[in-house]
């Protein structure tokens, strides 16, 4: 069964004085600021499209790591997982880079490397960023 899950943004003004809110609407675990200083510039206490991908990116990489890892017979104690979403005013966003490190009883490095190739190849995210430079670093714990 297909699910959907709905943010919705309210945007004042133009581009570089104008704010906007952001509401995760399906969750209802908040509504945060955004503005263009925030996305090109520093964060200061808001968030970015950006930010909102490496958030979706970092999520959705991991369970396909934990799954995969899990169906392979070696389920992870524990994962990390970063990443990074580079923006670059005027290209737009122009890699993005995961870091995982995980904690999995009975893996090798090798093993695990494999497995984070893998989930980064195959979760739903990454598919969707297909257009996307994506860059992986994996280790074990």
């Amino acid at each position: 069964m297909a699910t959907n899950r709905i943010a919705t943004t309210v945007w004042e003004g133009e581009l570089l004085n104008g704010s906007g809110v952001v509401a995760l609407e399906s969750s209802g675990i908040g509504k945060y600021p955004v503005s263009w200083p925030s996305r090109a510039e520093q964060a200061n206490g808001k968030t970015s499209p950006e930010e909102l991908i490496a958030a979706a990116h970092s999520s959705c990489f991991s369970m396909a790591l934990s799954h995969g890892l899990t169906g392979a017979g070696t389920p992870p104690t524990r994962l990390e997982t970063k990443a990074e979403v580079t923006f670059q005013p005027g290209e737009g966003i122009t890699g993005i880079h995961l870091t995982v490190r995980g904690e999995v009883p009975g893996l090798d490095e090798e093993g695990f490397a494999a497995a984070a190739e893998d989930a980064k190849k195959n979760c739903p995210v990454s598919q969707a960023l297909t257009g996307t430079t994506i860059t992986l670093a994996a280790e074990l714990a």
